[in-house]
């Protein structure tokens, strides 16, 4: 038996933002239980902090995103994902992987083209309700396509018969926080309220939503304790406004175990991003959800209205994310502990924790398939 047959090796393409990096760890971790090796392919940005991704060899490949529209800009990407396209042809002319998986973004576009014209096995995960670009570039290209959702805007009706939902991917400390059941709220404990918004933090978090516990009835601000992500130029006028309010908070740039104070929050005010939206519905936790207001295929407003669909979350617009109608919410909200644990059983419904182990399978299903094809052929 060959060593490949012993260990076929998966190719992960992903790149530029935890929202892609997230689910292609957690699909890389189950790809190895199922006894498969597993390289990452990213662009110079995200192999920067991919160390810890569980690879056994980070690849840099040449990516671009079409920022302009101008001449310059658009040969300047071009050469830069064309330059990426040469560098994945050769190397996987030399790893012969049995397939290559991309988690949209730019930086998968040269790995899996490169794939495609070496007859490799190809596909592509989209994580938001809405496909991005690169993903509808690609998708006509690809053996198959893995969804987050049940039901993905802007898919031609050429690809609908190669799309497969398998939920999106969840880390295993998110796996680990959905165990944990909502927890209990009355009058001897806190209304504990999460805020972040992604990665990097929010200033409309920042500006919006202290501003909007100062106009909740000031008997409520003892039976409140606030968790908030803020950018660090944030942190001192958050923390000011809530220690003059007399409210318990911790206010920080960066909350390395989200996934756990997801799961002790009542509830979660936050941007909808792709894995945002997956770990609240993993999880089970109630949500005020504000898209990002400028994405061009509105992704982030399709995520939330999954979750205000089922009566998990409650969508505002950024335009309507004033203080005064969060206080509202939140007033409500405090004041109604059954909804708040019917909103949580609602989010739970859409949660899938074995996202990555069904992923993993239809990567192992497709890699097999199609080399079984390429052996009859010949």
């Amino acid at each position: 038996m060959s060593a490949q047959a012993r260990a076929p090796l998966i190719v992960v393409a992903a790149g530029g933002t935890g929202g892609h990096l997230f689910p292609a760890e957690a699909t890389a971790i189950a790809l190895a239980k199922r006894g498969a090796a597993v390289d990452l392919a990213t662009d110079e940005r995200a192999a920067a902090y991919a160390g810890s991704f569980p690879a056994g060899t980070i690849h840099t490949v040449p990516s671009a995103t079409f920022k302009g529209r101008d001449p310059l800009s658009l040969l300047r990407a071009g050469s830069r994902l064309g330059l990426g396209f040469g560098k994945a042809f050769k190397l996987f002319g030399r790893l012969q992987p049995a397939a290559v998986i991309g988690f949209g973004g730019y930086p998968t576009i040269p790995p899996i083209l490169a794939a495609r014209m070496r007859g490799i096995a190809t596909l592509i995960h989209e994580q938001n309700g809405v496909m991005g670009r690169a993903n509808r570039l690609l998708a006509p290209r690809v053996t198959a396509i893995a969804t987050g959702f049940p039901d993905v805007a802007a898919v031609a009706a050429s690809d609908a018969a190669r799309l497969h939902h398998t939920g999106n991917p969840v880390r295993p400390a998110v796996v680990a926080a959905a165990a944990q059941p909502f927890p209990e709220y009355g009058a001897d404990v806190p209304l504990r309220v999460l805020v972040f918004g992604g990665s990097q933090g929010a200033q409309v978090m920042a500006d919006i939503v202290p501003a909007a516990m100062a106009k909740v009835e000031p008997a409520l601000w003892p039976h409140l304790t606030v968790t908030q992500q803020a950018r660090a130029e944030d942190v001192p006028r958050v923390r000011a406004t809530y220690g003059e309010l007399g409210i318990a908070a911790e206010v920080a740039p960066f909350f390395n175990d989200l996934p756990d104070r997801m799961a002790q929050a009542h509830l979660i005010v936050s941007r909808s991003g792709a894995s945002t939206v997956a770990e609240l519905a993993a999880i089970g936790r109630p949500s005020i959800l504000v898209p990002l207001p400028h994405a061009l295929d509105q992704d982030q407003r399709a995520n939330a209205g999954f979750l205000q669909d089922v009566g998990g979350g409650i969508l505002i617009e950024q335009g309507a994310f004033t203080p005064d109608r969060l206080a509202v919410e939140i007033s409500e909200l405090a004041a109604n502990r059954d909804r708040l644990a019917a909103m949580a059983a609602a989010a739970r419904t859409l949660g899938r924790l074995d996202a990555a182990d069904r992923l993993a399978d239809l990567i192992l299903e497709v890699a097999t398939a199609h080399s079984d094809r390429l052996r009859t052929a010949t």
